[in-house]
């Protein structure tokens, strides 16, 4: 559950069309981004543990503004779970309104090799306007333990702004929706929502993107166990990506 970036990855591709990705034709760009993180966290959780990733993007890009592509990233969501392996399937329009303001809209497919009912689908706009970025995703497939066809809402508020030359500062505040409560607490209360922050450091050198961010999220180690089943998979905690767009 990766998708925070699309408006960035297709927007530098097409502005202008041929910056950072192969060209295959007049109109059609192929971007292919690999990343290594150490630790994969999506929306504020780990989703290997606390254990180091390697991801892979790969983007077919239109000049219309179309797009379409896949990402994929080793996981491990323990508990005798056997999956090992995360693809992601997207397609949608990015729509620059400007230089400085742009809309992008989409279908995303999340997949979990060998444990299909972690499958999910969600839609997503992602609006950016002079550095903010407001980003919505739904989704009414999500399968848990309150049953399936759960919906879900996660929205997020962003900024980024370059501090001096390659380096920049990113940062971020999220609210993850479900339909019923989900979190429980040592003292009997429940939730059905939370929330994550990150702030993120970014330094281009050697020709790769290094990136220093700090997460957090407002679920207790009580909470996240009961949903998650593990205390420390929605604790802070600081991680270091390396990344190279091609």
């Amino acid at each position: 559950m990766h998708r925070l970036a699309i408006t960035t990855l297709v927007g530098c591709a097409l502005f202008p069309l041929g910056a950072g990705a192969v060209t295959l034709t007049d109109n059609l760009q192929l971007e292919l981004k690999p990343q290594v993180v150490s630790d994969y966290r999506s929306r504020g959780l780990s989703m290997t543990l606390g254990d180091p990733a390697a991801q892979l993007e790969a983007t077919l890009i239109h000049s219309s503004g179309a797009y379409a592509g896949v990402w994929t990233s080793n996981v491990n969501f323990g508990m005798n779970l056997k999956a090992r392996l995360e693809q992601d399937f997207y397609a949608g329009f990015f729509i620059p309104l400007n230089d400085d303001v742009s809309l992008d809209v989409g279908y995303l497919k999340y997949t979990y090799a060998k444990e299909a009912q972690f499958n999910m689908s969600e839609a997503y706009a992602i609006l950016k306007a002079y550095g903010f970025k407001f980003g919505s995703y739904y989704s009414n497939d999500l399968k848990n333990f309150v049953g399936k066809d759960q919906d879900t809402l996660y929205t997020y508020l962003g900024y980024s702004h370059e501090i001096v030359d390659q380096v920049g500062l990113e940062v971020r505040y999220g609210r993850f929706d479900f339909k019923d409560d989900v979190f429980l607490s040592n003292s009997g209360k429940a939730r059905g929502d939370y929330r994550e922050w990150e702030a993120k450091l970014t330094r281009s050198a050697f020709g790769v993107d290094w990136g220093l961010s700090y997460i957090d999220t407002d679920l207790s180690k009580s909470e996240c166990a009961s949903y998650y089943g593990y205390t420390d998979v929605c604790s802070a905690t600081v991680v270091v990506s390396a990344s190279k767009t091609f």
